[in-house]
């Protein structure tokens, strides 16, 4: 599994070294050392670096619901790139219940609590619940889905039992570095009912900013990373909106060093913003039945002080049989990393921090 030592911190919003002088020098007759051996201090060490592994939407209904039946081999040949990274972070797109009353809309998403089990085994070390399927089928489904991830030992974060534990980050140690994880769905379907409030249960969405930017400061004041893994995109488009872009901007003010996402069905391109990257869209993952695009991938930061100092994407597609994604290697794969590299220019972003 991944090489992070977890520290959760439910975060409630909007509340909120030694020296000496030298002793005195007798006086003596030998020679004054070298200016080299008089140097006190040692080169400061660097930046500590870590791994972050990225991907798109999972869930397991239709063809990807057998795949619990063994949940250790559940993301297929797609593990050891997550397993390879210090911390690894997909979108859970699946309420995680079998109660509930289904929600008025077109399409329902539930798994069986096993579904923890799979994105533990395939090396992820947090999900995002901060969608538009986590409360499917009702609040009773999102008490389960939080209770079960409970209960398996699996960080999410994005959804809870108020505002405050919804908007709150999940805090990692990562290689001594501390990485806060923030939730938020920009998706407006059902979002007057589904939306956290400080005496309701829900999900953290991004249309109040008074809200986000107290959250995004929050995690700020607790953490040298601060990322947010956002839910938004219009469905099949691989160019951000501007709601997307208008909240890139939001975030970035606020003090977010890297901003993800997923929901769009397709990938949407990444690259900077200033000195914060942004990937907007990573596709589905692991998913349940034909799509606007099976092009998907796991995308690989390396992440320095608060800086993406580079990072590359493991390209794959969606197998039609069993919904894993496989990775493609070959000209196959090469042709995918370029065209996502190539949607980095209708997404207003650079190809270096500036």
């Amino acid at each position: 599994m991944t090489r992070v030592i977890a520290v959760y911190a439910l975060l409630v919003l909007l509340g909120g070294c030694s020296s000496g002088g030298s002793a005195p020098v007798a006086a003596s007759s030998a020679p004054a050392p070298s200016p080299a051996a008089t140097s006190a201090s040692p080169s400061p060490s660097p930046p500590a670096e870590f791994t972050l592994a990225v991907a798109g939407d999972v869930h397991f209904t239709g063809r990807t619901a057998p795949l619990l039946r063994n949940p250790a081999t559940a993301f297929g040949p797609i593990t050891p790139t997550l397993q390879g990274a210090d911390l690894a972070l997909v979108n859970l797109e699946t309420a995680v219940t079998e109660r509930g009353t289904p929600e008025p809309k077109e399409f329902h998403f539930r798994a069986a609590a096993t579904a923890y089990a799979a994105v533990k085994a395939a090396g992820v070390d947090a999900v995002s619940l901060a969608n538009n399927h986590v409360l499917d089928y009702g609040r009773v489904g999102l008490f389960d889905t939080l209770d079960s991830a409970s209960t398996a030992g699996m960080p999410v974060f994005g959804a809870g039992r108020d505002a405050a534990s919804a908007y709150a980050p999940w805090v990692v140690t990562v290689r001594g570095v501390r990485v806060a994880v923030l939730g938020l769905s920009q998706i407006f379907t059902l979002a007057e009912s589904w939306g956290a409030r400080d005496d309701r249960p829900g999900v953290a969405l991004s249309h109040d900013l008074n809200r986000v930017r107290a959250a995004v400061a929050a995690a700020r004041a607790v953490a040298d990373v601060v990322v947010v893994f956002n839910h938004w995109g219009q469905e099949g488009v691989n160019c951000p909106s501007k709601i997307q872009k208008d909240l890139t901007a939001v975030l970035i003010q606020a003090g977010a060093d890297i901003i993800l996402g997923a929901h769009a069905h397709v990938l949407q391109g990444a690259g900077w913003s200033g000195r914060t990257f942004v990937a907007y869209g990573m596709g589905n993952f692991v998913w349940y039945s034909s799509s606007r695009s099976t092009e998907t991938g796991v995308l690989m930061l390396t992440v320095r002080g608060r800086s993406v100092v580079g990072w590359s994407l493991v390209p794959a597609v969606v197998s039609p049989t069993t919904g894993q994604p496989v990775p493609l290697t070959g000209d196959a794969g090469e042709r995918l990393k370029a065209r996502f590299a190539g949607l980095r220019g209708c997404a207003g972003l650079a190809a270096a921090p500036s």
